[in-house]
């Protein structure tokens, strides 16, 4: 089994290649991104290519169930266990035996949910509400959530021991803007999908309807731009995509002034590259309270080497010290060289 991802050779290869790195193995993965950037097509191209193909791959959205019921949906119930519980039912982790767990939105459990979450992944074993009996289960955990956990641990809304079990291999999922390349593949899988949908062949993005596309922000990702052409497949009577009407009109404003005047004004607002880092660096301080190393620190935060951090700030002339929040929070999480 071999789930097709649009864009695995082209915006999304260095996050195929770490979904090969994987796959064949059974830890857990972790896989962060926008709200609407495809974070479910990632984690069932995990499960496609692990050794649990041939097992189910189950969803649950930890945002969406409420917080009475959550023991029940995870873990399953007895008969009589509360009000309603009519009969047995398996949870999610027994529905899931043999395959992969899909915890979506995995940031939104409260705490309560992630202790006996955290229970689980350590010992492979539930009991159902109301039960007595331990019951083992062989499953493949992969979280996702749009949430910046490491500021959750620090605010004390998110288990920092959950957090370290669950990011054993993280995977971060970029915006539709920041892979535009992939823009036509996906157009025209949505367009066709589109069209077959309301009782006709499959419809195809012009390239005028791609310019319009390429012009617009997309704050809801893949997400928004399937849904955006779906409407326009229905604006269009299923028989061309009415795009522009789809996306609000005057939402959508190409660059009104000449190709030369456009290259000419963003020349002027360029800086120069060492501004440039010194300035992401200078944030990624002010997010981390000064703190260079370990989990919380703002070498993990730009995916650099703490030496590395070190060596181009010197080299750009930032203080650690300066952004260094002595109040803040307990001794551990404290800035440090």
């Amino acid at each position: 089994m071999s789930e097709f991802v649009i864009g695995e050779s082209a915006g999304l290869k260095p996050v195929m290649e770490r979904v090969l790195q994987v796959a064949p193995t059974n830890a857990p993965v972790l896989v962060l991104g926008e709200t609407g950037s495809g974070k479910e097509v990632i984690a069932r191209a995990i499960h496609a290519r692990s050794r649990r193909a041939q097992g189910p791959v189950v969803r649950v959205n930890c945002g969406a169930i409420p917080s009475e019921l959550i023991d029940s949906e995870l873990f399953g119930h007895e008969r009589g266990a509360f009000t309603g519980a009519v009969g047995t039912r398996k949870g999610w982790f027994e529905r899931a035996d043999g395959g992969t767990l899909f915890l979506d939105e995995v940031g939104e459990l409260p705490r309560a949910a992630q202790v006996r979450l955290l229970r689980v992944l350590q010992e492979s074993t539930i009991e159902r509400v109301g039960g007595h009996e331990t019951i083992h289960v062989d499953v493949r955990i992969v979280a996702a959530t749009h949430r910046h956990l490491e500021s959750m641990v620090a605010e004390g809304t998110f288990r920092e021991d959950l957090w370290y079990r669950l990011s054993v291999f993280p995977i971060r999922l970029p915006a539709l803007r920041d892979r535009m390349e992939d823009l036509p593949s996906l157009a025209a899988h949505f367009a066709e999908r589109a069209g077959k949908r309301l009782g006709g062949p499959g419809l195809t993005p012009t390239a005028a309807d791609l310019e319009l596309l390429r012009h617009y922000a997309w704050p809801g990702n893949v997400r928004e731009l399937a849904t955006v052409i779906e409407r326009g497949a229905i604006l269009g009577n299923g028989k061309r995509l009415e795009l522009a009407a789809a996306l609000g009109g005057p939402t959508v404003k190409p660059p009104s002034r000449p190709p030369a005047a456009e290259a000419l004004h963003d020349a002027e607002e360029i800086v120069t590259l060492d501004e440039a880092t010194a300035a992401h660096i200078r944030r990624a301080l002010a997010a981390r309270g000064g703190r260079i190393e370990g989990p919380f620190g703002a070498a993990r935060l730009l995916g650099i080497n703490p030496h590395t951090l070190r060596a181009r700030m010197r080299k750009l002339g930032i203080e650690w010290s300066h952004f260094r929040e002595p109040s803040a929070g307990p001794a551990s999480m404290q800035p440090n060289r």
